[in-house]
């Protein structure tokens, strides 16, 4: 009954702070709201057992991606009075494609169904899981590595162009 209780308040949570970060105007209370979306996912994972997912799930997310976000959201200096109307147009084609988007994941969801894995990773174990990261899926680990190098560079480049008054540096 507690895990039940304890499932439905983070789901409560999740839900609400996702749809603030959806709704709010703010960027900077957007991105908090996300962290607390970010803890209650987290929390779903301790209530599944997974303990390990829960705390790689919040340095990564809440602790390294949330960062990066507020660094873009004050790199871009995002001012309402210099902010410009989108035209209806632009708004229609947003609302158009995400319906289009929204359509498509719920047709692959419906038609997706996944077996119950058998072999190492089953048990759960933190070696396993490396063991089949590092050796079945080490191509996609290498690229997102590389990815993230790539970000990185590119931000420490326009970091670097504009000084810290957001001008350009000679």
């Amino acid at each position: 009954m507690a895990l039940m209780l304890a499932f439905w308040i983070l789901s409560v949570v999740a839900v609400g702070s996702a749809l603030a970060v959806v709704f709010t105007r703010n960027p900077i209370y957007s991105a908090l709201n996300l962290i607390v979306c970010f803890f209650a996912i987290a929390g779903h994972y301790v209530l599944l057992g997974a303990e390990f997912l829960a705390l790689v799930h919040v340095i990564v997310y809440a602790g390294a991606i949330i960062v990066l976000f507020l660094f873009v959201i004050m790199l871009m200096n995002l001012n309402q009075d210099t902010d410009t109307q989108k035209p209806w147009r632009t708004r229609l084609l947003a609302v158009v494609v995400s319906g289009v988007l929204v359509v498509s994941l719920v047709a692959a969801v419906r038609g997706f169904y996944l077996e119950a894995p058998e072999g190492p990773l089953v048990s759960g174990s933190v070696s396993a899981l490396g063991m089949l990261l590092f050796k079945s899926y080490v191509v996609p680990f290498e690229l997102a590595s590389v990815l993230f190098l790539a970000s990185i560079i590119g931000v420490v480049l326009v970091g670097k162009r504009h000084g810290s008054n957001g001008e350009k540096s000679k």
